[in-house]
């Protein structure tokens, strides 16, 4: 991934185009809200359009999905029917991937929200995304893992299964190809 968080102006078009269509194309996602006070935010914060410019890039076909109306957010989740391809088979975060012995994950899922500048979603986050579609019915993503099960050597991730949404434990250290994780960003 590039880490120069700075698009080049036909980026900068690029993913205002994509965001745009994606928003016209999915108004039930956020009823009442107007895509010109999106873009303006967006244009005013070139760190968060460059974050969002790579959940696109990995896959994760970011869109609108509510606005805090006590900080004036708009907020912006992955919206992927699946897991984000370019974001699977990786360990929960970095400690878990410290404590691999052998056939360590290219990388762990904490770090590479990082290094993309979104934050994983909470369990809350995500059962509020299975409220604008059906997500995750054939892969699972990474969740914001509480500290008491963390500094026990867990972690934890939802998928949708059976017309339900499940949030389960693993050990963070695990990783498959069919589990990656879904991210936010406030803009």
């Amino acid at each position: 991934m590039d880490n120069h968080k700075e698009l080049t102006a036909a980026q900068r078009e690029e993913i205002l185009t994509i965001l745009k269509t994606r928003f016209e194309k999915n108004k039930t996602r956020h009823a009442g809200l107007e895509w010109a006070k999106v873009q303006a935010k967006l244009e005013a914060r070139p760190d968060k359009l460059w974050s969002l410019h790579f959940m696109e890039e990995t896959g994760g076909e970011p869109d609108v999905v509510g606005f805090d109306e006590k900080t004036g957010e708009y907020l912006f989740y992955d919206c992927a029917a699946e897991s984000p391809k370019g974001r699977r088979s990786l360990c929960y975060d970095r400690a878990a991937w410290e404590s691999r012995k052998e056939f360590k994950p290219a990388d762990n899922a904490v770090d590479v929200a990082a290094s993309m500048g979104i934050e994983l979603l909470d369990e809350n986050e995500y059962r509020a995304l299975q409220l604008h579609g059906q997500f995750d019915l054939k892969t699972s993503s990474w969740v914001k893992t509480p500290e008491r099960i963390r500094k026990l050597g867990g972690a934890v991730f939802c998928d949708r299964r059976y017309d339900t949404v499940f949030w389960y434990h693993n050990g963070a250290e695990s990783y498959y190809a069919a589990r990656g994780f879904r991210g936010k960003v406030r803009v």
